[in-house]
């Protein structure tokens, strides 16, 4: 242990707090709850006296903005102020049965529940509950009111099909829940929620089969999210770094998602998703790079289309990695590997630019990158006017000025068309970036430098995994049943068996029609002979 572990380690040290106990004596549990909420002005106090009498104090409390108003007024403050008159409860049975008096008896809400922690309360008041204190008694009553404004659902804007749903994941992780659980009504379909933030506190749930997932992932995630310490959880960004096994790899080693039937077609095949609250992205792990280039849309259509999209995905992502760098290594190292008119052209077009053909790759990669930035942080129409009309005038008046050559232009374009084809905005990102390092090794070693960036990447990838799962399976451990669901998308008839890298417990994934034609057959046999 380095003097740096020792320092920070001693730092990290903190001593848990335990939770403030609550009093019989409401007072003083308010006078905790104002002091720790002191300057909230959002937060609503409503003294309240019940009883045939009204001689017991009770008190509600909530934050006003968090709440199902509705629900507040006519199902908890009404049945107390009202409907708790008619009946006669003294202070020996609220302090002896607090359920059966209230909860069973007066409060008509739907989820209920009852803590002893001051410090609990509050963050269940914080999260959008209504806490009901009473005096003379330590429970303290939470019901679930939880109601602020919400995104209606809505087509994912980051994965749009043609063919396929339209509906996508919401910031409210409720909603989320229910989009999966619509998609699959069985019960073997977990969903264990915990809070990450040490002052957030934002709601995460992991997602899984219960008979399909392997267990030995669900604990490796599970004991990552816990280990999670951290002030604030705002997007699923956060976790996705923090529990991936190397976080010095520009790939991305778990799959974000907008759609619900995507997660849900990964849950069957025995993989865990992860939802958190105020984000509409969900994570799918552990991943491959095969999945990074899959779509939604290529099991809703027939398995030719499927596999001629695939295969162009792949020819994207390797022309998009080192289309500008084989143009670097052609005209400034390899001039005779390319044909003699070819080479004329390139010469002719090339005549009178000032810089060599690294710098008018990289002025023209940048200048491409700076416009897709700029068109992603303007708003929407302004954002497409400037990435078209901008590319085009510059790069019309880039070559008039004799920068850069149109031949360079014409490959920095096809370049970025390449790159729009990856599926995964992730997995784009990581081949825009090595790019550049191609770049860099072209105009050193050429083409050599290009097959030695090649070298390097799928060593990286080669040792890469993924929660124990390699990153370029199932090709560095072939299974044929899954290689029916990589490069190309076989017919939906040989997805008889879940993908084998992911160990599942469970793997018949579909019976065979043509099985059961046979057996229907033997079975008609069968009985024909008896008859006999």
């Amino acid at each position: 242990m380095g003097i740096f572990d020792k320092f920070f380690k001693k730092k990290d040290q903190k001593k848990e707090e335990k939770g403030r106990a609550s009093s019989p004596s409401l007072k003083e549990n308010l006078n905790y709850i104002k002091e720790k909420l002191k300057d909230c002005d959002d937060v609503i106090y409503r003294d309240l006296w019940v009883g045939e009498n009204q001689e017991f104090n009770l008190a509600v409390v909530f934050i006003d903005g968090l709440i199902d108003k509705a629900l507040v007024n006519d199902h908890v403050i009404h049945s107390l102020l009202l409907d708790s008159r008619q009946a006669d409860p003294s202070i020996e049975k609220i302090k002896g049965n607090l359920y059966k008096v209230i909860k069973k008896g007066t409060i008509s809400g739907g989820d209920i529940k009852e803590v002893n922690d001051l410090d609990k309360c509050i963050l269940s008041i914080l999260s959008g509950d209504t806490a009901l204190l009473f005096d003379g008694s330590p429970d303290i009553v939470i019901i679930s009111s939880k109601g602020w404004e919400k995104r209606s659902i809505s087509p994912p804007e980051a994965e749009t099909v043609i063919r396929g749903a339209r509906d996508g994941f919401t910031e409210t992780i409720r909603v989320n829940t229910a989009m999966v659980r619509r998609r699959i009504r069985d019960p073997n379909l977990k969903i264990k929620q915990i809070q990450i933030g040490e002052r957030t506190h934002t709601d995460v749930a992991v997602l899984y089969m219960e008979d399909i997932v392997d267990k030995n992932v669900l604990n490796k995630v599970m004991e990552r999210l816990k280990n999670i310490k951290i002030d604030g959880i705002f997007e699923s960004g956060y976790i996705e770094q923090l529990i991936e096994e190397d976080w010095h790899s520009p790939f991305p080693q778990v799959l974000s998602t907008e759609r619900p039937d995507k997660v849900a077609a990964s849950l069957l095949e025995g993989r865990v998703a992860i939802l958190t609250d105020n984000t509409p992205f969900a994570l799918i792990l552990p991943t491959t790079l095969a999945t990074l280039f899959q779509s939604a849309e290529d099991y809703y259509e027939r398995w030719m289309i499927s596999s001629l999209l695939r295969v162009l995905r792949f020819l994207a992502a390797l022309v998009a990695l080192t289309a500008p760098a084989v143009y670097i290594a052609f005209t400034a190292y390899h001039p005779g590997l390319i044909p003699t008119k070819l080479t004329l052209y390139v010469a002719a077009t090339r005549q009178g630019i000032p810089f060599p053909a690294f710098f008018e790759a990289l002025i023209m990669e940048a200048t491409f990158e700076l416009l897709r930035e700029a068109g992603v942080r303007l708003p929407a129409p302004i954002g497409q006017t400037i990435g078209i009309v901008g590319g085009l005038i510059i790069g019309q008046a880039a070559v008039q000025a004799g920068i850069v050559s149109p031949l360079m232009v014409i490959v920095v374009a096809v370049t970025a068309v390449a790159s729009f084809a990856i599926p995964s905005y992730s997995a784009a990102i990581a081949f825009r970036m090595l790019r550049f390092v191609f770049m860099i090794l072209a105009a050193i070693f050429g083409l050599y430098g290009i097959m030695l960036g090649l070298i390097m990447v799928l060593t990286h990838l080669v040792v890469l995994k993924s929660f124990g799962v390699p990153y370029l399976s199932p090709f560095v451990e072939i299974h044929l049943s899954d290689l029916a669901d990589t490069l190309i998308r076989a017919p939906l008839m040989y997805f008889k068996e879940r993908p084998e890298i992911l160990n599942t417990p469970d793997k018949r994934k579909m019976v065979d029609l043509r099985e059961e034609k046979i057996e229907s057959l033997e079975e008609d046999r069968r009985g024909r002979d008896d008859k006999k």
